[in-house]
């Protein structure tokens, strides 16, 4: 029961190093799909951890360090992570911004044939004519 826990730990540990190494390059097209995998390795780590407890299955002798060392490596990996979503979050945030207030005309004004800028506002303009 542990070696399915140890096992699950290490495809989540996996999950997230490749997660991690796309968002620290900034590479959010490659990032994203890698959180699928993720979550299914969460998941599957989250449903043996719940057998072995549930069955009250311990760890014991060099396989109780080896899953402390995991526990700290998942702990350290996961705070790493979230670490790197915030910022990838607060980018994309901030390049959106940008383009949403470039977007915007800059004064009163606005863009006509051609790319010309028009100053004031024109009115509705209505035409009536009689034959």
């Amino acid at each position: 029961m542990i070696e399915a826990v140890m096992t699950a730990a290490r495809r989540l540990m996996e999950a997230l190093r490749a997660e991690n190494e796309a968002l620290a390059r900034l590479d959010l097209a490659a990032a994203g799909p890698l959180a699928r995998g993720k979550r299914q390795a969460a998941d599957a780590f989250e449903a043996a951890y719940a057998a072995a407890h549930r069955s009250g299955a311990k760890a014991a002798g060099a396989e109780r360090d080896a899953a402390e060392h995991m526990a700290v490596s998942l702990r350290d990996l996961t705070a790493e992570n979230r670490r790197l979503l915030e910022r990838a979050i607060d980018l994309q945030s901030r390049v959106i911004e940008t383009i949403a207030g470039a977007a915007k005309p800059a004064g009163p004004g606005t863009y006509g044939a051609r790319g010309r800028q028009r100053e004031g506002r024109a009115g509705a303009v209505s035409v009536l004519s009689r034959v």
